[in-house]
């Protein structure tokens, strides 16, 4: 199995704890990227990606390793820290540059067989805000089971967090992670996944975007393939 973590901050707080944690817990090799050491560019809103290639996206070559990661892994972790009841401005950045993969634009199959865990942390709260900006993303993506865990753990520090709630987030990180293992071997997208695909099918049969509507027809989606069946990896 392999797992590739993305941490919202660069400093090594109570959320990248617990992501690296549960990364550990998964086994396998593990790939992790922070932000924004690991990749700090802005989105400049060109519309390049949709209009012509990602390829033609002014910090493709930058985004290109973090791309690589992704579509290797077999389980994504997105972890970030509350910022303002919402993820970093640093993990924001990052998501922004995948409005191209989104499935109203070009998905890539392999996210469909993917499962994904958005991992994030606060003093108090905020936890739901903040999984879901990252949550939205990995669905769009694709990607074919999307987990949620946030945890208040009332310090600003993990070594000040008290050990029995490190105990406690310890073992639903252990649930979590056999809940992953067990359907690591056949991981499918769910329905509410396969509803939206649907939808995106048909508007891609009319066409709205030039470059979408190749992809898609390439790819066979707009036929009888699928991207979460065998033959259209």
């Amino acid at each position: 199995m392999k797992i590739t973590v993305i941490h919202g901050q660069s400093h090594k707080g109570s959320t990248y704890h617990i992501a690296h944690s549960l990364a550990q817990k998964l086994g396998g090799e593990i790939t992790e990227l922070f932000l924004p050491r690991d990749f700090d560019a802005f989105c400049t809103g060109c519309t390049a990606c949709f209009g012509e290639s990602e390829t033609k996206c002014p910090h493709y070559k930058k985004l290109s390793p973090v791309t690589s990661a992704i579509d290797e892994a077999d389980v994504l972790i997105l972890a970030s820290p509350v910022y303002v009841y919402h993820a970093t401005g640093a993990m924001k950045a990052l998501l922004d540059h995948y409005g191209w993969r989104w499935m109203v634009h070009r998905p890539e199959e392999k996210m469909f067989s993917k499962q994904a865990v958005c991992i994030s942390t606060a003093a108090g709260a905020g936890m739901k805000s903040t999984n879901r900006d990252m949550a939205d993303s990995a669905f769009w993506w694709g990607v074919a089971k999307i987990y949620k865990y946030g945890a208040a753990v009332a310090e600003t520090s993990w070594e000040r967090v008290k050990e029995k709630k490190k105990q406690k987030i310890d073992k639903k990180l252990s649930v979590l992670a056999q809940k992953i293992m067990r359907d690591s071997k056949n991981t499918k997208p769910a329905v509410k996944t396969k509803l939206f695909f649907s939808v995106m099918r048909q508007m891609q049969k009319r066409g709205f975007n030039e470059p979408d509507m190749i992809y898609w027809k390439d790819k066979g989606w707009t036929g009888k393939k699928r991207p979460w069946k065998k033959d259209a990896m």
